[in-house]
């Protein structure tokens, strides 16, 4: 069974053993310092995660880059951190079956996360060294929430308890602003509150087990637990929640850094950004939703964890990758068991590379609409790459050999106008509204016409004898 960690420490523990983790001793100043620290640790092969643990003008440590490679990435499944990325999706579709593993819901007492609790004078600059993440950030953002809520029409269905990612800006000592867009699940749960007009309660958890902050930013259904998903990823192994302090149907982390429990405003819009975002630009300023804290819950001596966003590939890059990539797979092979993997790792899905065999000329077109009418591809995948089964999606050599070899753009090639949109891309005019393009680069097979006959190369007798010979005489050559 794979290693289960229980909180964020237990894995910058095993991190730092396995050399994927630097400790910056001497005091930075929160800006440009840990910001920058980010883009650099995501511009190094293997980037560790960055630990500062003085940061001038507060008391506690910043971590960033923890999920930052794909080093982190396999050490979070508790696998070698030398583990193919293939591996790791492959790895992940073995453990998505195991859902659901229901949590372990434990007593306040047994939950670090309930160590320290503030009600009176909250003040976040108190608990949180807060920093702009780029330059021209409109203010201070928490980008690695797992941001908590209920659906108010069935408060005590925990098949409806949504734990999210979305950002958060810091608008004053105890208010934050919240981007929550219509397609992600907190809306459905938002609009029945304001419906009658009722405040939303939340609870702002950071700082959590990796596993956690991976599932809060994977797309899966309305009606689908993240903590059981956690349990599943975790090889079988249940994630420990405890109750919220101020709402009895909100379950949070145990092991959380710090938890900021309140509730949204209802209807209530405030200006919101610009900021950074995963596209790599800036998502200028909108009317968001704001939230009230109540209350503060943390850790003794918390570590705030934050990541930075930017051109790819970042942090953020890295921590929704697969966990895109392996949900778009599953709802795919429901209806289409010839689709082979899927690579979805390219901005959160904006561009998608499935394999699969066709069983029929035009499949491959067919793949790439039912792609489209996924739950998250609906709404951000723009640009969709249908190769056939023998071509790896995640080897981007032999993707382009496919589209260099089997793609006629004349018949290849589809554009589908006014379709949904991500509004964060910048390329979506109106913001989420977009043209699709599709790009069909298998092999034709009947009855579509395939005019040439083609054979394909076939590796040499004995490839992967000689592979493992050459890869034990480099180890060697190595020590």
């Amino acid at each position: 069974m794979a290693k289960a960690y229980k909180d964020l420490r237990e894995f910058l523990q095993v991190l730092e053993e396995e050399g994927q983790l630097v400790r910056i001793k001497d005091e930075v100043n929160p800006e440009p310092d840990i910001g920058t620290a980010g883009r650099a640790a995501a511009n190094l092969k293997n980037g560790p995660a960055v630990l500062f643990e003085k940061v001038k003008g507060y008391k506690y440590s910043v971590v960033t880059n923890v999920h930052g490679s794909w080093q982190n990435h396999a050490l979070m499944l508790g696998m070698p951190k030398d583990t193919p990325t293939k591996e790791q999706f492959f790895e992940l579709n073995r453990r998505w079956d195991k859902f659901p593993i229901k949590p372990n819901i434990v007593s306040r007492t047994e939950a670090p996360c309930k160590e320290n609790e503030i009600t009176e004078n909250i003040n976040l600059f108190d608990i949180l060294p807060l920093y702009r993440i780029n330059e021209q950030d409109g203010g201070f953002f928490l980008s690695k929430a797992s941001v908590i809520s209920g659906d108010p029409e069935f408060p005590d269905d925990l098949n409806k308890l949504n734990v999210g990612t979305y950002r958060i800006q810091i608008k004053d000592k105890d208010r934050v602003g919240i981007q929550a867009l219509a397609f992600h699940d907190i809306a459905i749960q938002l609009e029945k509150a304001e419906a009658v007009n009722e405040p939303l309660p939340i609870a702002i958890c950071l700082g959590n087990a990796p596993l956690v902050t991976f599932m809060a930013s994977t797309p899966i259904g309305y009606n689908q637990n993240e903590y059981e998903f956690v349990g599943a990823l975790q090889d079988g192994v249940p994630t420990d929640i405890v109750k919220a302090d101020t709402c009895d149907h909100l379950y949070v982390p145990a092991g959380a850094e710090v938890v900021l429990e309140g509730y949204i405003i209802p209807r209530r819009r405030e200006v919101e950004g610009p900021f950074g975002e995963f596209p790599g630009s800036y998502s200028g300023a909108r009317l968001q939703c704001e939230i009230q804290i109540t209350k503060i819950t943390h850790r003794t001596n918390p570590i705030f964890e934050n990541l930075y966003l930017g051109i790819p590939w970042t942090e953020i890059d890295y921590l929704m990758a697969l966990n895109t990539s392996v949900p778009l797979f599953k709802q795919l092979k429901e209806s289409m068991p010839e689709v082979v993997a899927v690579n979805a790792m390219y901005t959160h899905g904006i561009g998608v590379i499935i394999s699969t065999k066709c069983r029929y000329g035009g499949y491959g077109k067919s793949v790439a609409f039912r792609l489209l009418s996924t739950p998250h591809g609906m709404p951000y995948s723009k640009v969709v790459i249908v190769v056939d089964e023998f071509v790896d999606p995640f080897n981007l050599e032999q993707v382009m050999w496919a589209l260099t070899t089997r793609v006629a753009p004349s018949k290849d090639v589809a554009i589908i106008p006014n379709c949904p949109g991500m509004p964060l891309d910048p390329s979506s005019v109106p913001a989420g509204m977009h043209s699709k393009m599709i790009i069909d680069a298998t092999t034709p097979v009947p009855p579509e016409p395939n005019p040439r006959e083609v054979q394909l190369l076939e590796k040499p007798v004995d490839t992967d004898k000689w592979e493992e010979i050459i890869r034990t005489l480099l180890k060697a050559n190595a020590n």
